[in-house]
């Protein structure tokens, strides 16, 4: 296997684990996951460290929810596409938290963590793009329903669905929040 792939599979073996013991996972947990050798792993990553950094790359990479939204089919409903939509980013958003939180925690110097390699604001500004891209495309069939151009309903959803992801309590279930981006929150 190569060792870009070899990488791969083993961060996407080990962020669940990474998720539930955090920075405590132990090399043989990582490799009973992975299906390799202890050492097999620092053939690969120089340290523990780097394999958590490359969990938090992988995390924030948001590749597999846009290739979700991508697969939603135009002919539905404008309404079950946002939700279907809804779905993929929220799985995402949540399993990006669980992964920095768990591997935040346990950090043992507030300088250790400042000199960890954090991820640029140009990736993120990069990932908010390809998100806003794939939205947009859910909206175009309706195009010419909305009252808004379709770039500025995306974004301003968008925008309601990262505030729903810190939710207060009795927040909008997702298909509410949606009837009101698309109908409004006053009755005709």
């Amino acid at each position: 296997m190569a060792p870009d792939d070899r990488r791969r599979m083993i961060v996407r073996a080990v962020l669940p684990l990474v998720v539930e013991h955090g920075r405590g996972v132990t090399t043989a947990q990582i490799a009973r996951a992975a299906g390799i050798g202890e050492g097999t792993i620092f053939r690969v990553f120089q340290d523990k460290d780097e394999l958590f950094d490359a969990c938090v790359e992988a995390a924030l990479d948001p590749g597999e929810a846009l290739e979700m939204i991508g697969e939603i089919p135009a002919e539905l409903p404008l309404e079950k596409r946002l939700l279907e939509a809804v779905e993929a980013l929220t799985a995402h958003l949540q399993r990006m938290g669980a992964v920095m939180a768990a591997t935040l925690k346990g950090r043992l110097r507030a300088e250790e963590a400042r000199n960890r390699k954090a991820p640029s604001g140009d990736s993120r500004r990069e990932s908010f793009d390809a998100m806003q891209r794939a939205i947009r495309e859910l909206f175009v069939p309706d195009a010419d329903r909305l009252r808004l151009p379709v770039d500025k309903a995306a974004s301003l959803f968008l925008t309601m669905l990262f505030a729903q992801s810190r939710a207060m309590p009795g927040s909008p279930e997702p298909a509410e929040m949606i009837d009101v981006f698309l109908h409004g929150a006053v009755r005709r």
